[in-house]
């Protein structure tokens, strides 16, 4: 073990012999009484020695035995430590790509704060290359989250979707203004590839050859110079048939953002069969009529599904369906969607962060509710889904059980 005091939360002394470590109370710890070898001993930790060095040096600054490691372990129990070698293969892999890490140091100094065990954010952005998510749809908001999720290293991002790219669709982070009327699931994967980490070294003509010449941009459908019309052809004849069965094999995610918020909004639970049958996690978000939403995000059998959502909006309002199947069969290839810029990138960074949580093994707040927020006043509220007894996700009779028990909450932490 090389420990590290974690450089994402700021140091700061309360007063002589209290120091405080981060700012917020979400994440700060107050470590004490510390004192002056202390001190001393604390700015070694910054991952350059291993524990035998540590004690060398804490015995030549006059600690007694056995301080070095009583420090180093109450440090790593109050979440303050990071590990500089931990890790396995992948983690491995990944400090050896340079180009990769330096695009994602930011989100590794993130996951070092949110996780607490030492050298656990190295392993979950290294996990991250290893996973595969589906976004379907390619509009402001599907398109933005895609891109994010490559650019925080998410191995391999599948968008799918029809038709060409109308200028509206046009956004900062997710389609460029050269994508008008290309085939919008070209311009998407084209965007995803562009987003990923280590591609901007290549371009600036890093060793194609070198370290960094394979990363989750490679796994994105390959290099940009190198591609063929045979990896098109390729990738075109996955999206079919991702389509024609439904989606859901071998998925980490499935994220559902329609370029219809109607879609998101009052998901069709048909859609969303395959997936439940399939055991694939999924998440909806979108905007429709300057409403935003995000969730929910269903775990198949353990959360309530699209099905649940009809049922208990039909419970509450008994014309919901005959007016959800008029929207639905309404030809509305013609009108604009109502859909600000402003609500719908911040519709998609929250989509992107609930999906980068779960990927990271979290069950963010998303997980069986549903946020939402509307224009003008912006004010997101959330609204717990409960799962249905009639609907045959069977997620009611788990929580009968002794099924899946979902908590949230801040990791509030303060150690004195």
């Amino acid at each position: 073990m090389h420990p590290m005091v974690k450089p994402a939360l700021r140091r700061a002394w309360r007063e002589r012999q209290t120091v405080q470590f981060g700012i917020t109370p979400a994440h700060a710890v107050v470590v004490g009484p510390v004192d002056t070898a202390t001190g001393s001993f604390l700015d070694l930790l910054d991952g350059t020695r291993g524990l035998p060095l540590l004690r060398d040096e804490a015995r030549s600054m006059g600690l007694p035995d056995g301080r070095a490691d009583a420090l180093v372990d109450r440090l790593a129990a109050a979440g303050l430590l990071d590990d500089s070698t931990a890790g396995g293969r992948a983690a491995e892999a990944l400090r050896n790509r340079k180009v990769e890490l330096d695009r994602l140091r930011a989100d590794l100094a993130s996951l070092s704060v949110t996780h607490r065990e030492p050298g656990a954010a190295m392993d979950r952005l290294a996990a991250r290359r290893t996973m595969r998510v589906q976004v379907r749809g390619a509009g402001r908001v599907g398109a933005a989250v895609a891109a994010t999720l490559s650019a925080s290293g998410v191995g391999r991002v599948d968008v799918l979707d029809s038709g060409l790219t109308p200028a509206w669709d046009v956004a900062p982070g997710g389609l460029p203004v050269e994508s008008v009327g290309e085939r919008r699931d070209v311009a998407a994967r084209q965007l995803v590839r562009r987003s990923a980490p280590g591609r901007a070294g290549r371009a600036a003509g890093a060793d194609p050859g070198g370290a960094d010449a394979e990363g989750p941009g490679d796994m994105q459908g390959g290099r940009g110079p190198e591609r063929t019309e045979r990896t098109e052809r390729t990738e075109r004849a996955d999206a079919r048939a991702a389509l024609a069965s439904g989606g859901g094999a071998g998925l980490s995610l499935v994220i559902v953002a329609p370029r219809d918020g109607l879609a998101a909004y009052a998901p069709d639970p048909a859609s969303a069969e395959r997936w439940i049958a399939t055991g694939t996690p999924h998440l909806y978000a979108g905007v429709v009529e300057a409403t935003g939403v995000v969730g929910p995000l269903v775990l198949p059998g353990g959360t309530a599904c699209a099905g649940c959502l009809t049922e208990e909006r039909t419970g509450r309002d008994p014309g919901w369906p005959l007016m959800l199947a008029q929207w639905r069969s309404g030809r509305r290839a013609s009108v604009t969607p109502a859909c600000d810029l402003g609500l719908a990138t911040s519709v998609a960074g929250l989509a992107a962060a609930h999906a980068l949580s779960f990927l990271d093994g979290e069950l963010p707040a998303s997980t069986g509710a549903r946020w939402e927020i509307t224009l003008p006043l912006l004010d997101w509220r959330s609204e717990r889904i409960a799962p249905q007894p009639v609907c045959p996700c069977g997620a009611a009779g788990e929580l009968e059980g002794e099924g899946m028990v979902v908590t949230g909450g801040p990791h509030d932490t303060m150690v004195g």
